[in-house]
């Protein structure tokens, strides 16, 4: 097997892990925009805490979809046609959910910021919950023909394992979100963070242990039940440090399951990035689907550079904002007067 496709499949994996975990606590953020925030100061508090970040995160979304577009040309059109509609109403919900980011504080009415709230709670769910059916088809796979074409109608991709990936995205969001918060809030909105990280945690996490766990009885790989147990361990750990009080750690807990988690899930399907379910003659991997060596050489390149640089500016970037907002730090709602 030929070393660069495989590393550019390591590389996919890792955008596409820093996504969930960047993302996640956002995403997660927007949905408790309505039901957690009991007020508009609680939601402007949760606004504040992904405000300097929330856009960069999503750079890790595009640059998965590119780096897909151009390492492996193949998968890419083999997976954006045959999901077109639920890639649709992601772009949609993440447009609606960005508009209502900038939007609601442009007015003083409750009833204009109550709309865009629920874009934006709404639109963070409908995208996470796409992105991880997205994700939980091309490790399960698609009905896909010789060409790679998807074969049946226009819902012929929905099935079981759409919705346990969505449910599992969503579910990981909403808990990560919720950690993020006891971690980056101060006050009663800090304590019921936390109380919703002990109580959901389990709940939250299942889909996701469900999903990497039967692609783990599927394919039968000794290193995924390692990866496995690490993320399991994670899990436990974030739930005992959330009860602790150590809110940096069972942040970092679930960070650990996720990486783990995605780590098995793209380590028991590798070799092959979209199986098919007609026929696994059908299916592509690395080698079948890989642009020439020497298109991911020169992309090797730019990555040495451009990975590093994205890294360092992120995480300069969470370093200043790193200090925790509170109910009482937030100055009260006026009205923009054009000049």
């Amino acid at each position: 097997m030929e070393t660069l496709p495989t590393v550019w499949f390591i590389v996919i994996a890792f955008f596409w892990t820093g996504y969930l975990f960047l993302e996640g606590f956002d995403l997660g953020v927007g949905m408790m925009m309505r039901g957690f925030a009991r007020n508009n100061t609680e939601r402007r508090v949760l606004l504040n805490t992904i405000g300097p970040v929330w856009d960069g995160n999503e750079v890790w979304l595009i640059t998965a979809g590119a780096a897909t577009f151009a390492a492996f040309p193949q998968w890419y059109a083999a997976l954006f046609s045959g999901l077109y509609i639920p890639l649709v109403l992601v772009l949609l919900a993440l447009i609606f959910r960005a508009v209502g980011i900038e939007y609601r504080g442009k007015v003083d009415s409750d009833r204009w910021r109550s709309g865009w709230d629920w874009a934006i709670a709404l639109g963070s769910l409908v995208a996470a919950f796409g992105v991880g059916a997205m994700l939980g088809l091309t490790t399960t796979g698609l009905p896909l023909d010789a060409n790679g074409d998807r074969v049946g109608g226009a819902f012929a991709w929905f099935n079981g394992y759409a919705v346990l990936g969505g449910l599992a995205v969503v579910g990981f969001c909403l808990v990560h979100a919720a950690a993020f918060l006891a971690l980056k809030t101060d006050g009663d909105v800090r304590l019921r963070a936390k109380a919703l990280v002990l109580r959901w945690l389990p709940v939250g996490l299942l889909p996701l242990a469900a999903w990497a766990a039967a692609l783990v009885l599927r394919n039968g790989k000794t290193v995924t039940v390692v990866t496995l147990l690490v993320a399991a361990v994670g899990a436990v750990a974030a739930w005992l440090l959330a009860k602790a009080g150590r809110d940096g750690l069972s942040f970092a807990g679930l960070g650990i399951f996720l990486v783990a988690g995605t780590v098995t899930i793209f380590t028991a399907v590798f070799p092959t990035v979209l199986p098919s379910t007609l026929d696994e003659a059908f299916s592509l991997t690395v080698e079948s689907a890989s642009s020439s060596g020497y298109t991911l050489g020169v992309m090797s390149v730019v990555a040495l550079f451009g990975i590093p640089a994205v890294l360092v500016y992120q995480g300069y970037t969470y370093w200043v904002f790193r200090k925790r907002v509170s109910s009482s730090a937030i100055p009260a709602a006026h009205a923009v007067v054009a000049q």
